[in-house]
C-alpha cells in the first residue's frame, strides 16, 4: 500500500519543491512509512513538466522505493496489491512486476488487457514518456483510493494524489477519480489546444449481453464531466476501447414461485438456531459450503500475502509479547465472525489476531445524587455517585461501563465463540475506547482531511469510526489484568460488501416488500456500482493514515462473481425475520463454520453499534451535510 501523487505543469511555471504543504508531505508519508521518494521530470522542450511523489508501505517481496523509472524515461505508481491474474512469485514484488509488464505493452488494447487482468485492489500512474501520455486509475470497484483536482487556468496543474495534499488555491475542490474505467491525458494535446482532454477507457462485462451500451456511456460522461472547469474536455476515447470487468454480471433470474423449507415451515418472528437450522437443506447447505471455499481462499491470500519477520514466533521488544501481523475490524457481528474464524485456518497458530472493537463514550443521565441509572438497551447498572465519594474500583467500572455499547457486547461474546472455536489461538481483544473530547480532536487534526470529499454525516461517522478502530490503541482485556496495547499489524481485513451483495440494511428489506424481488435484485446491482463513491476510497485513507493495509475479502473478484452468479433467494430471504432472513447463505456457512449465537444477530450499522452517532446532533440524518466536516 502506498501514498502516490503525481502533478503535471503545462506552464512551466511551478516549483514543485514549495507545491507539498508540510502537513501534505506528512499525510502520504502516513501512508507508506516504509520509504519516500519525489521525482521531477522537466520536459521543458514539450512544454511541461511532472511531479511524482511515492511512499511505500512495505509488505511484500523486496523493498521498492516509488516512484520507478525506467531507462526508457517511463514513470509508475503502483497503490494496490496482485492477489491474481498476474504471476507474482512469493518473493517478488508486484510494483516491479506490473511496471515491467505496462512498459513491455506495444498498444492501448495491451495496456487494457493487463489491467482487466489484474485481480485485487489497485490505483495506478503510468507516464509514458515515448508518447507523452500519463495513464491513471482505479480498480473495478474502486478499493483504493485516488482524486484528481484541475486548476482554473488550463496553463497551470493537473494533480492526483491518493489523499488531499497539495496547496489548493482552486475553486475546483478535490474529487474522487471516478472507479468507472481508467484515463489517458495526452500532454502534447493538451498544450496545443490549450485544453486537457480525459479519454475514458472504461468497464463491460464479459457476455454480449452486458455490453455497456451508448447510453451507459452518454450517462457516465454527463456524471464525470459535470464537476470538471470548462477547459477539462472528457470523452471516450477515439478508439472505443474498454477494459473487460473482472466479475461476473448479476443474476437476475425471477422464479415463479419460491419453494423450500423457509417458505413451507411456519418460522416464528424472532431468529433462533432451531429456525436457521431449518432453512440449511441440501442445496442451501451445498451452496454454504461453496460460499466457504470462495471466501475462505480470499481470506487465505489476504493474511499470508504479507512480510513477517523471519522468526514466526517474533517477540516485542517491550512486552515480551508475540506479535499480531492480521488485525480484523471486529463488532462481534456475523461478517467480522466468518472472517475471524476464517483468518484462524492461515495464520499461523503461533502468531496471535487482534480483534478491533471499538465504542464511544455513552452520555452519563442526569439522575439525583445516591441512585442508580438503567440503561434499558445495554441492560448495564452504572453507578452515579459522585467522583469524589468512588472508590478507584468503582471510578474505574463506573468508566468502563460507560463504553458498554451494543457493538462492545456482541463483540466479548464474538471473543468466545471464537476461543471455543480454537482455543489454542491467542485471540487479542482490543477494547478502543473513544471520549468526545478525543474524537473532537482527531477529527480537526487527522479524520476530516481523510473523509473529504466526502462530506456526509454518515462519512464522518464510520469515517470516524473506522479511523479510530484501524489505529489499534485501546485496552487488551483477556488473558490476565486488561492493559494499554497497541495493534502493529500492517494488515486490517474489513467486512465491507457483505451487506451490500447480501442485501444486509433495512432499505433492502423496504425494497422487497414494496416492490419486490426484481427492485431488490436492482437495490443491490446499484448497491456495488456505487461502492466505491459511498465507501471504499474513504475507507482506504482513513486506515491508510495508520500506515496500514485496509483488505476486503468480501470484494475478492472470485467472491463478487460467485454471489453474483446466484439467484436472489440463493443470497437472502427477506419473508424471513432480521437475523435470518438478511445474509441468509453467510448465516448458514457461519453456522458450518461451527459459530454459534453469532450467526442469528441482526444487521447494526457501525455508527449505531459504536455509538458515536449518539454523541453528535440526534436531529442529524445521515445524508445531511455534515457541518462538522464543512466548519473544517
Amino acid at each position: 500500500m502506498c501514498g502516490i501523487c503525481c502533478v503535471i505543469d503545462l506552464s512551466l511555471q511551478h516549483d514543485f519543491k514549495n507545491l507539498l504543504k508540510h502537513s501534505a508531505t506528512r499525510r502520504l508519508k502516513r501512508r507508506g512509512p516504509s520509504c519516500s521518494h519525489h521525482l521531477t521530470k522537466n520536459v521543458s522542450s514539450h512544454g511541461y513538466n511532472c511531479f511524482f511523489s511515492g511512499n511505500v508501505l512495505h509488505l511484500r517481496g523486496q523493498l521498492t522505493k516509488q516512484p520507478v523509472q525506467d531507462d526508457n524515461d517511463n514513470v509508475f505508481l503502483w497503490n494496490g496489491e496482485v492477489f491474481g491474474g498476474v504471476d507474482v512469485g512469493d518473493m517478488d514484488n508486484d510494483t516491479q512486476i506490473m511496471f515491467h509488464h505496462l512498459t513491455s505493452c506495444s498498444s492501448e488494447s495491451d495496456i487494457l488487457t493487463l489491467l482487466s487482468s489484474v485481480r485485487g485492489p489497485w490505483s495506478f500512474i503510468y507516464y509514458q514518456a515515448r508518447i507523452h501520455c500519463l495513464w491513471f486509475g482505479r480498480d473495478f470497484m474502486g478499493r483504493r483510493s485516488l482524486l484528481w483536482q484541475f486548476s482554473d487556468n488550463p496553463k497551470e496543474a493537473l494533480c492526483l494524489t491518493s489523499v488531499d495534499s497539495l496547496l489548493s488555491v482552486s475553486e475546483h475542490q478535490w474529487k474522487e477519480v471516478p472507479a468507472s474505467g481508467i484515463f489517458r491525458v495526452d500532454l502534447e494535446d493538451s498544450l496545443s489546444s490549450k485544453a486537457v482532454t480525459l479519454y475514458w477507457y472504461p468497464w463491460k462485462f464479459k457476455s454480449a449481453e452486458n455490453l455497456t451500451k451508448e447510453m451507459t456511456f452518454r450517462e457516465d460522461l454527463s456524471n464525470i464531466s459535470k464537476d470538471l472547469p470548462p477547459f477539462v474536455h472528457f470523452s471516450l476515447n477515439t478508439s472505443e476501447l474498454c477494459l473487460t470487468a473482472p466479475i461476473a454480471p448479476i443474476n437476475r433470474t425471477i422464479p415463479r414461485v419460491l419453494t423450500g423449507p423457509s417458505h413451507a415451515i411456519c418460522i416464528s418472528n424472532t431468529a433462533s438456531m432451531e429456525d436457521l437450522q431449518i432453512c440449511l437443506d441440501e442445496h442451501r447447505k451445498a451452496v454454504a459450503h461453496q460460499l466457504i471455499d470462495v471466501l475462505s481462499e480470499a481470506v487465505r491470500k489476504r493474511v499470508l500475502c504479507l512480510q513477517r519477520d523471519e522468526n514466526p514466533i517474533s517477540m516485542d521488544a517491550v512486552t515480551s509479547e508475540r506479535k499480531a501481523s492480521v488485525a480484523i475490524l471486529f463488532s462481534g457481528g456475523i461478517d467480522s465472525m466468518v472472517l475471524a474464524a476464517l483468518s484462524d485456518c492461515y495464520v499461523p497458530l503461533e502468531e496471535p489476531i487482534d480483534l478491533l472493537n471499538v465504542a464511544f463514550m455513552m452520555k452519563p443521565l442526569n439522575t439525583p445524587k445516591g441512585t442508580n441509572k438503567y440503561n434499558k438497551k445495554n441492560k448495564k447498572q452504572i453507578s452515579s455517585c459522585p467522583e469524589d465519594a468512588m472508590t478507584d474500583s468503582t471510578k474505574d467500572s463506573a468508566y468502563q461501563s460507560s463504553f458498554d455499547v451494543p457493538d462492545r457486547i456482541t463483540g466479548r461474546a464474538g471473543l468466545k465463540e471464537l476461543e471455543a472455536l480454537n482455543p489454542s489461538r491467542t485471540w487479542n481483544f482490543i477494547e478502543i475506547n473513544i471520549t468526545a473530547e478525543e474524537l473532537k480532536e482527531m477529527r480537526e487534526q487527522h479524520i476530516s482531511h481523510l473523509v473529504l470529499p466526502l462530506c456526509t454525516v454518515l462519512d464522518d461517522s464510520i469515517g470516524c469510526a473506522v479511523w479510530f478502530a484501524s489505529r489499534g490503541i485501546g485496552i487488551k482485556t483477556n488473558h490476565g489484568e486488561p492493559k494499554l496495547y497497541t495493534s502493529v499489524a500492517k494488515v486490517v481485513l474489513t467486512g465491507i460488501g457483505a451487506d451490500e451483495q447480501l442485501a444486509g440494511y433495512s432499505r433492502h428489506r423496504l425494497r422487497f416488500q414494496s416492490s419486490g424481488l426484481d427492485a431488490l435484485i436492482e437495490e443491490l446491482s446499484m448497491e456495488l456500482g456505487r461502492i466505491s463513491s459511498r465507501n471504499l476510497g474513504r475507507d482506504d485513507r482513513v486506515i491508510g493514515d495508520h500506515g496500514k493495509e485496509a483488505r476486503f475479502p468480501f470484494l475478492d473478484e472470485d467472491v463478487v462473481s460467485f454471489l453474483n452468479s446466484l439467484p436472489i433467494w440463493d443470497k437472502a430471504d427477506l419473508t424471513l425475520p432480521r437475523g435470518i432472513g438478511e445474509k441468509l447463505i453467510l448465516r448458514l456457512a457461519a453456522k458450518e463454520l461451527g459459530l454459534k449465537a453469532s450467526c442469528i444477530l441482526p444487521k447494526r450499522a457501525m455508527q449505531f453499534g459504536s455509538r458515536i452517532a449518539k454523541l453528535e446532533n440526534h436531529k442529524e440524518k445521515a445524508s445531511d451535510q455534515c457541518a462538522r466536516l464543512q466548519s473544517l
